[in-house]
């Protein structure tokens, strides 16, 4: 008895969310693989599904000839024309076979088939499903932790909220339900895999556009989000309806709108500013609730210099320079902060510049070179310096204390160099003179010796001749 097989193909159609013509496919090949396997590939099969009596059947192919050679893929013509009287030499004879009779392996490998070739058509629905929605929010169930990574079951398929895309203070258990957002969709060997975050900064916007009516219409947009996931976060708004307020559409009646957002992102701090094009007038939205004095614009280097009152530095920087970091990001610029007493030394520096350069220059050219030069070059200088003269003249004007000892050090050293070096000369010239002294001595010795030794010789031959 033959089972009719549209109601079970449409019922894992349903379930399954698979396309009919995929499973369809699935079985002709599933069934022809069995067919195969029963008849180890020795003949030509083929496989077709029947849609009017809901089953697949198996033909046999052949060849019509005269004579029969290969009786697996050939037929005998008187034979041929038995089964169809019009079928001539050369005719491909197609019969239809008992699928019935196939074993209970080839029956196993059918299914082995069928499945392995639903689950590849369920994963290829799920990955086109969610390839298009990438940018979107989605909620699901917690069921499990892996290794720090959140599995979150989204009904269909299970989605991964990996640990650096989770808010640090944010804690989940098995059941609790999250909204998250798909940052990312991507075929894996297992199957898609669907990437969600909770620190993605569109996840902000994302909120926005469910709280928020005139974002989702564009009355509103957001231009720009920064943010610091679990902490605060900053986003700039404007209105293409001069009669619409950004900043009062987004925060609702009696801010329950941007309240909603907030307590969705676990008392996350939101502050909402309005987006211009005038860079000074945005980095001063940027920096609130900090005011703002001055602002110097820097279009080369996109670098802003922001004035504040000193009472208001602290506040403008924020908690380890959270509010300057913010408004840095939001407005793509980057920004200094300085106070008002900074700023006006910076300023009498400027104005006193001129005339400090212009007496170190008189002080070089009286000679004091010392005062006019850094510490640490004026002191190798003195150290290099390899007499008195070298050294003289150059402490004018000086007044640094590590300088002048070092100067005073330095020519103690020379004086007391060139002292000794006179001394050497002194010794050498008196031993010089003592030495000649000597010599006229030692000549004056030898001449008396010499006469002596004269008188003596003579003595002894005048007293040989007396005799």
């Amino acid at each position: 008895m033959n089972i009719n097989l549209n109601h079970i193909i449409d019922q894992v159609v349903k379930d399954k969310g698979i396309d009919r013509a995929v499973l369809v496919e699935a079985l002709e090949s599933a069934v022809l693989t069995a067919a195969n396997k029963k008849y180890r590939n020795t003949r030509d099969l083929e496989a077709h599904f029947n849609d009017e009596v809901g089953e697949v059947e198996v033909f046999e192919f052949v060849t019509v000839v005269e004579e029969v050679e290969n009786s697996y893929q050939e037929i005998d013509l008187s034979e041929a024309r038995e089964i169809d009287p019009d079928v001539e030499v050369g005719d491909s004879l197609g019969m239809k076979m008992d699928a019935s009779s196939f074993s209970r392996i080839a029956a196993q490998t059918a299914k082995q088939v069928i499945i392995q070739k639903v689950r590849e058509a369920e994963r290829e629905g799920v990955y086109n499903e969610f390839k298009d929605r990438v940018g979107e929010l989605v909620n699901g169930i917690v069921r499990r932790y892996e290794r720090g990574d959140l599995i979150i079951d989204l009904g269909r398929t299970e989605a991964l909220l990996p640990h650096r895309e989770q808010v640090p203070r944010e804690n989940y258990r098995q059941g609790d339900r999250v909204r998250a957002y798909i940052s990312d969709v991507r075929m894996a060997t297992k199957g898609p895999q669907i990437i969600l975050s909770r620190t993605h900064s569109s996840l902000l916007i994302e909120l926005f556009r469910l709280e928020v009516p005139e974002v989702s219409e564009g009355i509103v947009e957001i231009h720009t989000v920064s943010r610091e996931p679990g902490s605060r976060a900053k986003i700039a708004v404007f209105s293409n309806d001069p009669d619409v307020d950004p900043i009062g559409a987004c925060v609702g009646m009696r801010g329950a709108r941007v309240q909603n957002v907030v307590s969705e992102l676990r008392g996350e701090k939101i502050d909402i500013i309005n987006w211009t094009p005038d860079i000074a007038r945005f980095a001063c939205s940027a920096l609130a609730p900090a005011e703002v004095t001055r602002v110097y614009v820097d279009n080369e280097e996109e670098a802003l210099e922001v004035i504040v009152p000193d009472d208001q530095l602290s506040l403008a920087i924020g908690k380890k320079g959270q509010n300057v970091r913010l408004a840095a990001k939001l407005t793509g610029w980057k920004i200094d902060i300085i106070s008002e007493t900074r700023a006006a030394e910076a300023e009498l520096e400027e104005l006193t510049g001129g005339s400090k350069n212009e007496e170190s220059a008189e002080t070089e050219a009286s000679g004091g070179l010392l005062s006019a030069m850094a510490a640490k070059d004026a002191i190798a200088m003195i150290k290099s310096a390899e007499s008195v003269e070298d050294l003289s003249g150059m402490e004018e004007g000086e007044e640094r204390v590590t300088v002048m000892r070092t100067f005073e050090a330095r020519i103690a050293e020379l004086t007391e160099a060139a002292g000794s070096e006179d001394g050497e000369t002194t010794d050498d010239s008196e031993v010089a003179e003592t030495t000649e002294a000597v010599g006229i001595t030692e000549d004056s010795e030898t001449t008396e010796n010499s006469e002596d030794t004269e008188n003596s010789e003579d003595t002894e031959n005048s007293e040989d001749t007396g005799e």
